[in-house]
Order: C-alpha cells, then structure tokens, then sequence
C-alpha cells in the first residue's frame, strides 16, 4: 500500500531520519523529518498555473506547532490550536527566507508549505527540523526549486561551538546561531550573541554549514529515491529588446532620478519616468505591458547596481562605507518612564521603555508549558512612515520579525532579574523609514532603557550592511537605503556593543555569499557600529541612575521560607490585607523571595515594615513604633511590627498612678513601647513609661525595681508563717485533726446534691 523511502543520518550525536510515500500522499511533496523524538511533517503543494495577470511569487510557509506532541492540552477559553504564536510565525519566516531566493526568476506559480510538529521531546528543537523537512519536501516535489539546503544550530560553550545544542545548554552558552546553506554558500543567518568577536561568529557560521553540507547530501540521496519528474516550465529570458528599448525611452531619466538625494523627490523623479515608460508601450498587448513594466525594475537595478560597481557612486552619493547623518534624543516624552528619538538619514523611529512589577510578565503558553517572560519589544510600522496609505492595524509577519531581531540585540545586555527586578516593554514606532528601520529600533530602543534608568551592561548599536554582487565583482555597502536594499543582493544586520557582537542577521537574494563577502561585511559593520554608537553617546552615554518619577518602584525582600504562609495568611487574607492597607503590590515566590512595589516610597516602606513585622522576633529592650488595638481595664494591647500585638499593663503607661488606661490612650493612636518581657508562650509585655512619646528616645527608669518572683517550686522556706507542709498536723481529711463530721457527701441536706428533691431526674431511684 505505501512505497516508503528513508534516508538516515548520525548527525549531533542523534539519529535524522527523512521519511516519504507514507504520509500525505496527494501533496506534492511530503516529508516526515525524525530528530531525537521530534516529529515534523512538511507537505508541499502547488499551482499548475499562474493566475492572470500575475506578476510576483507567491510563496506561503505555515509553521504550526500542535501542542498533542507535547502531550498538552492548549490553554485559553477554545483549548485548541488557533492563530499563529510569534514563536509560530518566526520559524515560518525562518524557513520563507531561506528557500525564497531559490526559485527561479519569472516562476510565479503558487506553492503552499505547510510544516507541522507532531512529536517533541523536549530538548531537539523542532524548528531545524522543519526547515530540513521542507527542504527535502521542495526537491522531491518537482517544483523548479535550485535546493536542497540544509539547516543547523550551535551553540558556543568555552571556546568550543555545539551542534544542535538544547535550549537549556543554549541558555548556559554564549550563542543561539540557526544557519541555511545550500552545498556551496549561506544563504541565512539568525542569531543571539553574548558579545562574540566577529572571528567567533564567523567561525560559528563556517561550522554551521560544514554541518549543513551532511543535511544537504541526505536530501539527495532522499530524492534519487523519492523525486517527481521535475516540472517542464519555459522560463526562458526573452524581455532583452523590452529592456533595449526601455533604456533608450527612459534609461536618463532613471539615472538622474537615482542621483537625487531626497527620497520624496527621487520617488516623483521615478514615478515620472515610469509613467512615461507605460505610456510607450500602451499600443501593445495586455501581456507585453506587463512584461514591461516588470522589466522595468530591471532597468534600474542594473543602472543603481552599475553605478555602484563601476563609479562607486550611491544613490544619496555616499562612499561604500559613510553613515547617514544621526540625531539622537532622550527623555523628551513627560510621562514615559524612558523615550528616545533616533533618527539616521530618513529613518526614524520614536523608542519608549515602560517598567512594571511581575505580574506585567508576558505568559507565554508554548510545547514546553507556561513560561513567563520580563522582556518585551514590541515593533510597529505605520504606512504613513514611508509616505503611503495602508492596512493600519495589528502587526504582520515582517513586523514581527524586526522586533525579534531588535530583541535578539539588546537581550544579551539586560541586567538579571535580582539585579533590576523589573518587567521591560521597549515600544519602537517608526515614523519614517529608509533603510533599516530595525537596526533604528536597537539604537533607540537602547537609548530610552538607559533613558528610564536600566541599568544595561553596555550601550548597543547596530547597522544593515548591503551587497551588489555580479559575477566576482562585489561591493558591500554600509547603512544601507531601502532602493539599495530592494536592488540590492543581501540585507545583512550586525548590532552590538563596543565588546562584541549580541546579534546577526543576514538575507540574501542570490545563491549563497562566499567567506570573502562575509569578513569585508563583517569588518565594515564593525566599523560602521562604533560610528554609530559614538553619536548616540553624545545624548546619553550611560543609564540614569534614577528612575522616573512615574515609573513604580520595586524593592525586594528575602524571607525564610518557613515564613511564607504567614505572610500569605489562610485563604491569602493576610497578604491581601497589606495590599489593601499600604497601597503597595506585594509579590512573593516559593523561594521566599518578595517584591514590594509602588510608585510611592512610603507605601513600599509601610508594607516593608509589615512584613518585617510578621517575620521577625521582637528583642527584649528594644524599642517599638506600634498602634493601641484595644483598650481593657487592666492596660492596653498594642500592636507593633506589623502582626506582632503585645500589652502595656495599666502601670507601665505612665509613671504615675493611673485610674484608667482610657485617661492616657484611645484605640487607633500610634506609641512608642519598648519590650520588657517574652514569655514562654510567646506573649509580649510592654512599657510606654520608659519612653519619650514625642521622639521615641528611651528615658532612664526611675521607679525602684521589683524583687523578682520567686519559682513556685522553692516555696519550702514559708514555715515560719505556717510550718513545713510537711510538719502540719491536718488530720485525716473527714475527722482526725479537723474534728468535722460533715457526713457522706449525698447526706448532706443542702441544694449541692445531698437533698433528693434536688437531684437531677436521672439520679433518683425508681423506688
């Protein structure tokens, strides 16, 4: 019933196996990719035509992850997968970026990848699985697709570089590094860095793909079994007198245009000239038009990409390696606990930092459970910040992916959660874009957590490196413009700090970069960063050292954690009650560890003291703030350290007789008391006496002591009054000594029981 054909692999010490002809078998192509126990299963399929009018690649990559293949029901009121995670729409991208440059130009039928995890153990990631799965699903499936590739992980861990590391062991290292090759070149770059040198990240990345090269030979020997025919498409060029004959109408006009600097009027400039290119071709067939004006685009991308190859002219006239003018601005928005303007060239974005207590925390519900996480950084791109109208609303794929990779840059910085015990929301909205809106985010978004006060290890810049490649003539571009990133082969971002490298991010549009293009890429960000970072020192150069007025304030407090359900009190009465009282949150974990906060110093030290009060022991002669609770004949009960209640005797209120404890306090009125005695059973004897009311300084005690209680058990010495008990001569209880004849008990003719007529009904006789 199945023909089934496998291909396996020893690769990181686990077993890959690639898996076709059993499942999915109406797909154009399907692969079900076993690493460890983590199941993915990728299916293909395409259109067999191109819709009409068509004139753009439409590819599609779902990345889903069933929480079954953990073993976990979904979380939420609808307990079932719904839309994509971000986690869910990372990998999407991670797997699109990769595979899109390899497709031939001109195919423009549609093609669906849909990759879905079934099975995860808990430590293969599943998503360099899914990125081998839907390379081999795209090389069987017979599409024109110019693969295989193949994908890897590593992880940098005391000078040495991990494959496939687990997300534990990446957490432990310097590195998360996803790589895309094919056998010959990269082709992707994703990471995280804790300040790598660029010899260590570029190390890592020839590691990944040496690596990636054992994946790609897997893949083939998979479809020397398992391929379909490959797909018969006339993908011929035949558009060279099209373009002849547009670089003779408008070839001047777009040459100037791309010599104007401002982008608005470069924009006009174009739109003219392709106004005029439309209207030379308006005689022809509907189908040749839009051969032309897809050629166009190729009109200026070549002249841009000669211009640049040959002249080393740019767009805006800038040299390879010039930065775009920067202005930077901190604290410019009044309620914000941190903000920053960054503006590079036409780019600008407007950066806030907010800081909130834990329960601000993002609740992350995933494969792994529910995790919790403090740092968040949140990328919005209006239409209006490149000058267009638009969809306005939640975020897309793109904007989703610049914000992570912002994240990536600036994570690696923060302070731990016991040095600034804070959640962070760092908002970017950029208000006008012209290349790298992202690296833009880093830049501002680094100045407005410096700005709101957090203490960060250092300051992080970063910068979109370019590439114009034709055949071995290149020339890597440094901040680059949007047109020379649109006509450009490469979108290479690099941030980091002045110790090294946090993140790295690289696209490309042709088949794969050499290690050549990627040192002078890396040298040149280098360079370009520190630039970068030396004109955002000149607004802030180190975080404040205090926060906002508005930001809350959090101090934390480490407790026994024996100590724990007296704080919380039965039911959370007790915790809730510090809350109400003092107006402050109050956060405690198993560990015993409690965060206070409020924007308000004297609540967090009200409730501070509070729970001082409930876990510390009061000290014999130490003095005590408390409150009078209640009022009793024989003194007062005072409350003091929070939980802890204690009594003043009537003659330890003044020192002078006093008839009545109300004639010198009242309920609700705050004393000073100092501790004269703890029992045994733990109750609390206080004075009021001995210290001064109005400073709570201790006075000299001027009342003569009391002789101290003798122990009731040496009372043998009173025989002088009454004689040793031994010796006193009582007599036999009934009689003897006593001389008393009372008479049993029941006789005697009293109401205590000796009269019958008053016995209780149950002790008369029946007689």
């Amino acid at each position: 019933m199945f023909d089934v054909k496998t291909v396996s692999l020893e690769w990181g010490g686990k077993t890959l196996t690639l898996e076709t002809g059993r499942i999915a078998r109406q797909a154009d192509g399907a692969v079900l990719a076993t690493y460890g126990e983590t199941v993915v299963l990728c299916a293909v399929t395409a259109a067999k035509s191109v819709k009409e009018g068509q004139d753009f690649f439409p590819l599609t990559v779902h990345y889903q992850e069933k929480f079954s293949a953990a073993g976990r029901i979904p979380g939420g009121f609808f307990k079932r997968e719904r839309g994509a995670t971000e986690k869910e729409t990372l990998v999407s991208r991670l797997i699109d970026r990769p595979v899109r440059p390899l497709f031939p130009e001109g195919f423009y039928n549609e093609i669906n990848v849909i990759a879905q995890v079934l099975s995860y153990d808990g430590e293969t990631e599943p998503d360099i699985v899914a990125m081998i799965a839907a390379s081999a699903a795209l090389t069987i499936s017979g599409v024109p697709f110019m693969g295989p590739i193949g994908a890897a992980r590593v992880g940098f861990k005391d000078g040495e570089y991990v494959l496939n590391p687990s997300m534990s062991q990446v957490a432990e290292g310097r590195l998360d590094l996803v790589v895309a090759a094919t056998d010959t070149a990269v082709m992707m770059v994703e990471s995280e860095a804790k300040e790598l040198t660029e010899d260590e990240m570029l190390g890592a990345v020839l590691f990944a793909h040496d690596e990636s090269r054992k994946v790609v030979k897997a893949i083939i020997d998979l479809a020397e079994k398992a391929a379909k025919d490959p797909w018969d498409i006339d993908l011929s060029d035949n558009t060279a007198d099209i373009k002849k004959k547009l670089k003779d109408i408008v070839g001047k006009d777009v040459a100037a245009a791309y010599k104007l600097t401002d982008k608005s009027a470069r924009s006009n400039a174009l739109n003219a000239a392709r106004a005029k290119a439309k209207a030379a071709f308006a005689e022809e067939t509907p189908q040749t038009q839009m051969v032309a004006i897809k050629t166009m685009k190729k009109v200026e991308a070549d002249i841009v990409r000669t211009a640049i190859l040959k002249d080393g002219q740019r767009i805006d006239g800038r040299t390879t390696t010039q930065v775009r003018p920067i202005e930077s601005m901190v604290g410019f928005l009044p309620r914000t606990h941190g903000s920053a303007l960054f503006t590079r060239g036409e780019t600008q974005t407007i950066c806030t930092t907010t800081l909130g207590t834990k329960d601000a925390e993002q609740m992350i519900d995933g494969l792994d459970g529910l995790s919790y996480q403090r740092f968040m950084l949140h990328y919005n791109f209006p239409p209006y910040s490149v000058g267009e109208v638009g969809r306005f609303g939640a975020p897309g794929r793109r904007e989703v992916g610049h914000g992570k990779l912002a994240w990536r840059a600036l994570h690696p910085v923060l302070p731990t959660k016991d040095e600034f015990p804070y959640t962070i929301r760092v908002l970017s909205d950029v208000t006008e874009s012209n290349g790298s809106s992202s690296m833009a985010t880093v830049c501002g978004g680094c100045l407005s957590m410096m700005d709101a006060g957090v203490p960060i290890a250092r300051p992080v810049s970063g910068i979109a490196m370019g590439l114009i490649l034709e055949g071995k003539d290149f020339a890597v571009l440094s901040d680059i413009l949007g047109d020379e990133d649109h006509l450009g082969d490469m979108d290479f971002k690099v941030a980091g700090t002045s110790a090294g490298i946090t993140t790295m991010q690289m696209d490309i549009k042709v088949a794969g970069i050499t290690r050549e293009i990627f040192e002078v890429a890396l040298k040149q960000a280098s360079e370009g960063r520190a630039h970068i970072l030396a004109e955002m020192t000149k607004a802030l150069g180190e975080a404040r050292t205090e926060l906002s007025a508005h930001a809350p304030r959090i101090e934390t407090l480490q407790i026994d954690k024996s100590k724990i359900r007296d704080i919380i009190g039965t039911g959370g009465k007790v915790i809730r009650e510090i809350v109400a009282t003092t107006g402050a949150k109050v956060d405690i974990d198993d560990e015993g560890l409690i965060k206070i906060s409020s924007s308000d110093l004297s609540q967090i030290e009200a409730a501070r003291q509070w729970i001082l009060g409930i876990v510390e022991e009061a000290e014999v002669g130490k003095i005590y703030k408390g409150k009078v609770v209640n009022i009793v004949d024989f003194g007062a009960f005072v409350n003091f350290m929070g939980g802890k209640d204690g009594l003043v005797h009537v003659s330890e209120l003044k020192n002078e007789r006093v008839e009545r404890p109300t004639d010198v306090v009242s309920e609700g009125q705050e004393v000073f008391v100092k501790v004269l005695e703890i029992d045994q059973r733990g109750k609390v004897r206080l004075s009021m006496r001995v210290v001064d009311q109005e400073t709570g300084a201790e006075l000299e005690d001027t009342r003569p002591p009391r002789e101290p209680r003798e122990p009731r058990g040496d009372r043998g010495d009173r025989g002088d009054r009454r004689g040793p008990r031994g010796d006193r001569d009582r007599g036999p209880r009934n009689g003897g000594g006593r001389d008393r004849d009372r008479g049993p008990r029941r006789d005697r003719d009293d109401d205590r029981g000796g009269n019958p007529d008053h016995m209780p009904a149950f002790l008369k006789s029946d007689d």
